[in-house]
């Protein structure tokens, strides 16, 4: 029983909190490297969704309150190549904190700079990996030690500061499995969801067609384990040792698996750091040589945390808790999302994406549509452009691409979900191809019209699935389609804008 005991004196978690910040580094520079590569083609000047009209739409809608409701730093120095500065300061940030140089101070900047991109980059970013992203690093700003050089040693953490970044993982993962089975979806609740998900999730690994073939009660049996360790490994964070370990570990596995047979662009990478901050380091001890040099410098080494810090770590602790706790009650009951405080707090601190709750795929696909663009010159002959993850090709295989992501390929996922009335940024994405601009036509990996745009476009909806095994053996096809209806009939140029 003396083991279990889990108090500061007895257990330091430096080795687990380095390994997370080192994680939530290399989720930077993956997500700012991403950025900078699509940044022109979504939301650059002559983008799908220009940020600077959207910005300048925005103050003239709501005047100065813009500025809070969309928080970047655009807006002192525009958009246009300060999206780049943003993206390269964001990498070199990284690098920085991943080598220990002024960690919290690192933290500090990129939140600061993702939170400018986020800001301007509108449906493009709204993914829960880019709120992750943002709530983990406020919240790691208070793990690190505060100091404008690298630290003589491994740090503890503060307790509270810890409980924190737990709190933030018990959200993250209870309230996955909590929303599977709030939304009534019938597939979560009979086990049959991961029959239609390996197929149907928005960019499937090479291993998604292997996880597919699967028999029915092998999905069943993975979909009851998926929920034992969504719904309980979080509750075990705060037990004793050997089961916050366990918990830990459980959790681990579990984002390796969908590492393993989905794209998730850096969502995996945060959640595993997030995980092994449950790990003292006395476990690690057991995986490292000289850990127990690195135990015994952890807790000499901790850096004094000044008064200014504390009051700090406080303050946000209790504004971070309240507020992420309302909107964890909200999340699971209509009635609190309703309720006027909890509309209150939204309004106060949502614009910062920093206090979050989560819940991905709380109902299932179960049906894969894909919109294929096609250009024509004399409307007979169509050709196909494509991207270069999503679903096109029948016999392309699937692609391994995170922590990248390819955020067009991502976002038509959804479009084809509903009309196109609801996006209209299709049809916005479809005149950029006819007047063949090059920042747009960068995003796709084949463009059947190399040295002049079409003269129309149309945007076919089909529905894919996974070949079976004698099918792709047959075949060589990863894919097969079947034409659903015309998601956006042909369109031209206007006579007076060609």
């Amino acid at each position: 029983m003396v083991e279990s005991i889990d108090t500061s004196r007895q257990t330091s978690f430096a080795t687990g909190t380095r390994f997370f910040v080192a994680l939530l580094a290399v989720a930077h520079a993956a997500a700012f490297g991403s950025i900078w590569i699509q940044s022109a083609g979504l939301i650059g000047p002559s983008g799908i969704l220009p940020a600077g009209r959207y910005f300048a739409a925005a103050k003239e809608q709501i005047g100065a309150r813009a500025w809070f409701e969309l928080p970047s730093l655009c807006w002192i120095f525009g958009t246009g190549h300060f999206i780049d500065v943003l993206c390269a300061t964001g990498i070199a940030l990284s690098g920085l904190l991943l080598a220990g140089f002024a960690p919290a101070l690192c933290l500090a900047l990129l939140w600061a700079c993702y939170l400018s991109l986020v800001s301007a980059g509108q449906i493009f970013f709204y993914f829960q990996w880019d709120i992750l992203l943002l709530e983990s690093t406020l919240v790691a700003i208070f793990l690190v030690p505060w100091t404008l050089g690298r630290p003589r040693g491994p740090h503890d953490p503060p307790r509270l500061a810890r409980y924190l970044i737990w709190w933030l993982l018990f959200r993250l993962m209870f309230l996955s499995g909590i929303v599977k089975l709030t939304s009534g979806d019938p597939t979560w609740r009979h086990l049959t969801a991961l029959t239609f998900h390996y197929q149907t999730q928005p960019l499937p690994s090479p291993l998604a067609w292997y996880a597919q073939q699967f028999p029915a009660w092998i999905q069943m049996v993975s979909c009851f384990i998926m929920f034992a360790v969504e719904l309980g490994a979080p509750l075990c964070i705060l037990g004793p040792r050997k089961v916050r370990h366990a918990a830990a570990l459980s959790l681990v596995a579990l984002q390796v698996v969908i590492a393993l047979t989905g794209n998730y662009a850096f969502f995996n990478l945060i959640a595993i750091g997030l995980c092994l901050t449950c790990l003292d380091d006395a476990w690690w001890r057991r995986w490292r040589r000289g850990a127990q040099a690195d135990v015994a410098g952890a807790r000499q080494a901790i850096l004094p945390a000044g008064r200014l810090s504390r009051t700090l770590l406080r303050w946000f602790a209790a504004l971070s808790v309240g507020v992420t706790f309302f909107k964890s009650v909200a999340s699971m009951s209509q009635g609190a999302a309703n309720s006027p405080l909890v509309r209150i707090v939204e309004e106060s601190v949502g614009p910062f994406l920093s206090f979050n709750t989560y819940g991905l795929f709380a109902v299932m696909t179960v049906e894969r549509p894909e919109l294929i663009i096609e250009g024509s010159d004399d409307g007979n002959d169509w050709r196909e452009y494509a991207l270069p993850y999503k679903p096109g090709d029948l016999d392309r295989r699937p692609r391994w691409v995170a922590p990248y992501q390819p955020r067009l390929d991502w976002q038509l996922w959804f479009a084809a979900l509903d009309s196109a009335d609801a996006s209209p940024w299709v049809g916005t994405l479809c005149e950029r191809i006819l007047r063949g601009d090059s920042a747009v036509l960068g995003l796709f990996s084949r463009n059947p019209f190399p040295g002049r745009p079409p003269h129309s476009v149309r945007v076919v909806r089909y529905r894919y699935e996974f070949t079976d095994g004698p099918e792709r053996a047959r075949t060589g096809n990863w894919w097969r389609r079947t034409p659903i209806d015309f998601y956006i009939q042909p369109v031209t140029l206007p006579p007076d804008s060609q």
